[in-house]
């Protein structure tokens, strides 16, 4: 299968992003990294840009897209089976739901759907229960967008905080290839 993994800017998760990275091109998946813009460029306590660019590339074997240049054509071409966003961001979130397209992931995803190929999406963020809940739920409306079963990150110290199960990506992958949103959804 030929498979877009796009990273937002939940830095926090890259380590486990890159887990399931590993666990799907040893399986023998053919996946493209794409990086949003922050993710490709931004430094954070969690690790260097530069380095978790490398580890998806040499994890991969390709290099990373990061620019509306690389991305636009995934639609157009038909370049990929399943676009992952894992993790997205509050950010994305609303973007997708909105219809922006300002962002190299933004446009990837708008890109893949057009082909009504699916979209896969690896929720992480502080205002999951908050600001974003009307994104997720429009989005889950949505022809062709599956969601990667989610749960409160920490209930008592972040009450609005959401986090995919993103070691799951593996297991759910013939189910939304065939359409089926993974349940149970809320865990």
């Amino acid at each position: 299968m030929k498979i877009g993994w796009a990273f937002c800017a939940s830095f926090c998760t890259f380590g486990r992003a890159m887990n399931v990275l590993r666990t799907l091109a040893a399986a023998g998946e053919d996946i493209t990294p794409i990086f949003s813009e922050n993710a490709y460029r931004n430094d954070t306590r969690f690790g260097k840009a530069a380095d978790w660019v490398r580890q998806a590339e040499e994890i991969t074997g390709k290099t990373a897209w990061h620019t509306f240049q690389e991305v636009e054509p995934i639609g157009p071409k038909q370049l990929l089976d399943l676009l992952i966003i894992a993790p997205v961001t509050g950010n994305t979130l609303a973007k997708l739901a909105q219809g922006i397209t300002d962002t190299s992931v933004t446009m990837a995803a708008k890109s893949h759907l057009r082909n009504a190929r699916p979209l896969l999406l690896s929720v992480s963020t502080n205002d999951g229960l908050s600001g974003s809940a009307s994104n997720i739920g429009a989005l889950m409306t949505r022809k062709n967008i599956f969601f990667v079963p989610y749960r409160q990150d920490d209930a008592l110290a972040k009450p609005a905080s959401l986090i995919a199960e993103m070691e799951r990506i593996p297991d759910l992958l013939p189910g939304v290839m065939t359409g089926r949103q993974p349940q149970p959804l809320l865990l």
